[in-house]
């Protein structure tokens, strides 16, 4: 049997990024997932089944995540049998993220509870009910995992991978220049080498 890899795309991305890496994990049958949903608990029945019919099929089933992606996966496919995971820009502390944007926005805990959703002027919704959730499902990660992260995120703090891949015992590849979306032929190139190294 051979072995998959299951991409599970950023905000914005779609299933058809994983051809990309069909080029590169030459020894692995690659699939995208073009998820519907928009919060975790919408996506985390989505990539349950998509996992879990791969596994059906092959011996081993590897993840690559893309920035929100990588939050979806853990939330999703903890306790499974996840061979290996790459985990690109990842959204790995998502309380945090939420936290910082209501900062930006100038919104309080409480406004949030009392309006339920607010617009924000950088393009973002903030729903009382994803904070609420992403307090009430902490993500328990055990798969071996390997982090690629830009020096220039502005989603993800370094101090706040360090410490997710230093609790988790995660590998963690850090690029000068690099940014949250890895998009420039220096960052693509950067981000292929590493991909290569580990499939």
């Amino acid at each position: 049997m051979r072995n998959a890899i299951l991409y599970v795309h950023g905000r914005g991305g779609s299933a058809d990024e994983a051809g990309h890496y069909r080029t590169l994990c030459r020894n692995y049958d690659v699939f995208g997932l073009d998820y519907h949903g928009s919060a975790p608990w919408d996506t985390k029945d989505e990539l349950r089944a998509a996992f879990d019919g791969l596994l059906a099929k092959y011996e081993t089933v590897a993840v690559i995540a893309n920035s929100v992606g990588a939050y979806f996966t853990m939330n999703a496919l903890q306790g499974k049998p996840v061979a290996q995971a790459l985990f690109i820009s990842p959204i790995v502390d998502m309380e945090k993220l939420i936290r910082d944007m209501m900062s930006w926005a100038g919104v309080t805990e409480a406004d949030l509870r009392e309006r339920r959703e607010i617009e924000t002027d950088f393009g973002e919704k903030l729903s009382w009910e994803y904070l609420r959730y992403v307090r009430e499902h902490p993500v328990v990660w055990t798969a071996p995992t390997r982090i690629l992260y830009g020096d220039g995120d502005n989603l993800t703090a370094p101090d706040t991978v360090r410490a997710f891949a230093d609790a988790h015992g995660a590998d963690l590849e850090i690029m000068r220049g690099g940014e949250h979306w890895f998009h420039t032929p220096e960052q693509m190139a950067f981000l292929d080498t590493w991909v290569k190294r580990y499939l």
